[in-house]
């Protein structure tokens, strides 16, 4: 397929747009050789799409070189088999100079005249030393980033509770605040241990029912508030949106379940404004 635009994927998730101005007919999954940073690099096709104008910007693009060889793709597997060597000879050197730093991962850029190091701290580091121990041993341009917890979690890849691909690190582009109000407005447990991912933050996925959550909870009380029925006075212990009931505890510790139907159409406000919610319910069976 042909476009004038075309997304590559590289390692640890890293999406970049590029210009096709030779019109190479590509598909998901080719690999490409592409401009780089003072260099080329080889990624694999992920999308192809005139919609990846909108989400190229305005500014500059490098371009796609050529279709990929199968010389290119062994050289691609040496330069992993060196990542993996490369990260160990830089663990040794944290070491060396008792950084307070956890190395996440390391990247050859295709044409090796550029090794990226990616590391977690939870304070700055000063890490130039390290920089010149590791680029007198390699020869080339060396760069340490710093990422978060979330990007580590991303570049390593991995499998969530629900047991699919982290969505980090298969669709998720960019990261957005979580907060444990989500879990609150979703009637869930503040349990630590079960709200969060593997990176150890909350859960990505507690962002995505929020909205229907909070637009179906106007249909319902409000939990802890008293209401009145048949068998007498009791709060609204737990609502159940999925399945549209409302559990009701009595002081004497017995619940009754009813159905969102009857709290909507047969409770109504005590007349006398006490506060209290009133009405004949059908209980369910």
């Amino acid at each position: 397929m042909q476009s004038d635009l075309v997304e590559l994927k590289f390692k640890g998730q890293r999406r970049i747009i590029f210009t096709n101005p030779q019109q190479i007919p590509f598909k998901v999954g080719d690999y490409a050789i592409v401009q780089a940073d003072k260099g080329i690099d080889l990624g694999r096709i992920n999308h192809i799409s005139s919609l990846l104008a909108k989400k190229a910007g305005k500014g500059k693009l490098k371009k796609i070189i050529r279709k990929s060889h199968q010389a290119d793709l062994e050289k691609h597997e040496q330069n992993q088999q060196q990542e993996e060597k490369a990260v160990q000879i830089c663990k040794e050197k944290l070491k060396k100079h008792k950084l307070d730093m956890k190395l996440v991962d390391c990247e050859y850029q295709f044409d090796g005249k550029k090794i990226t190091f990616y590391f977690t701290s939870d304070n700055r580091v000063d890490f130039r030393k390290l920089v010149k121990d590791v680029a007198a041993i390699y020869k080339t341009r060396v760069e340490f980033r710093q990422i978060g917890v979330r990007d580590e979690a991303r570049r390593l890849g991995g499998y969530g509770v629900c047991g699919q691909k982290l969505c980090c690190s298969s669709w998720i582009r960019e990261f957005t605040p979580v907060t444990t109000q989500a879990a609150k407005d979703q009637n869930m447990s503040l349990n630590p241990s079960r709200l969060a991912g593997v990176c150890g933050r909350l859960k990505c996925c507690l962002m995505y029912e929020l909205d229907f959550y909070n637009q179906a909870i106007k249909q319902y009380p409000e939990l802890a508030k008293p209401i009145v029925t048949e068998k007498g006075e009791g709060i609204v212990s737990n609502i159940d949106i999925f399945g549209e009931k409302v559990l009701v505890l009595y002081p004497d510790e017995t619940t009754e379940t009813f159905s969102l139907e009857y709290i909507k159409t047969k409770i109504y406000k005590c007349e006398n404004d006490c506060g209290h919610e009133h009405g004949n319910l059908e209980k369910l069976n």
